[in-house]
């Protein structure tokens, strides 16, 4: 059975202050296992690799944009950090639809040799063309904690001087991602994404984009909604940063969280 599926289920993001603000989104992502690729481009209809379909998948919208397979740039930043590879590297995105997408979130689950997870790689794009990721050492467990400083601007309503904590449900017959994020007095936003898996078929891919049509619209559009919704309620916007020197930060296990 393939390792690649679709995975239909809900993102939401509670902010908790100055203003508090809610959102709650259905969509559907997908796992696809880089080293699949090919497979799925050769028996799949409605789904294509670097070509125009209902739903696609671009390699050069990952990583760093080059034609350096997306694998090998991942396993280049595992070797560099001195992290275990060499084992499947699967990618948690929402897929390019009729041509058009955009991923505020993409997840790399990495493996060793033997199959174990040894880290996960959150690639981060913002709405003004930038990408950074951030590469943090996994233990295989159930459930995966993990934790690390911002250090990309992503929201205009957002500090900088914020730390993430993650808690990851690797992709089985769930997945889940929570995402939250403190300032020094507490928690200032909740978010998440929790799915069932599905095999990844043409009719499950047709049933997804039927049942989720808001996806063709497209996420920079709700993006821009719920921000125009935050600023009515009166949040200010923050000035943005250079971009991070670096195109990944990579987190030593000392970072972790418990």
């Amino acid at each position: 059975m393939s390792a690649s599926g679709l995975y239909p289920g809900v993102v939401t993001h509670t902010r908790l202050k100055p203003r508090r603000h809610s959102l709650r989104y259905r969509i559907f992502m997908l796992l696809l296992d880089l080293d699949e690729l090919p497979t799925l481009d050769r028996d799949l209809k409605l789904f294509s690799v670097k070509r125009f379909n209902l739903m696609g998948f671009d390699p050069a919208r990952h990583g760093d944009g080059s034609k350096t397979p997306l694998k090998a740039q991942v396993e280049a930043q595992l070797a560099a950090a001195g992290i275990a590879h060499g084992g499947p590297v699967r990618l948690l995105a929402m897929p390019r639809i009729l041509g058009g997408g955009f991923n505020p979130l993409s997840v790399f689950y990495c493996h060793r040799v033997d199959g174990a997870l040894s880290a996960i790689l959150y690639e981060v794009n913002n709405t003004f063309g930038e990408r950074h990721s951030y590469l943090i050492p996994a233990d295989d467990a159930p459930v995966v904690k993990q934790a690390c400083d911002k250090g990309f601007y992503v929201s205009p309503f957002m500090d900088m001087d914020l730390a993430y904590a993650f808690r990851i449900r690797p992709p089985g017959a769930q997945v889940q991602v929570l995402v939250d994020v403190d300032d020094a007095e507490g928690r200032v936003l909740a978010t998440g994404f929790a799915a069932q898996r599905q095999e990844l078929t043409d009719r499950n891919l047709l049933t997804a984009w039927l049942t989720h049509p808001w996806m063709t619209v497209g996420v920079v559009g709700a993006i821009h909604w719920e921000a125009l919704l935050i600023w009515l309620k009166g949040e200010r916007i923050r000035q943005r940063p250079p971009r991070p020197a670096r195109a990944v930060t990579v987190v030593t296990a000392a970072k972790l969280a418990a």
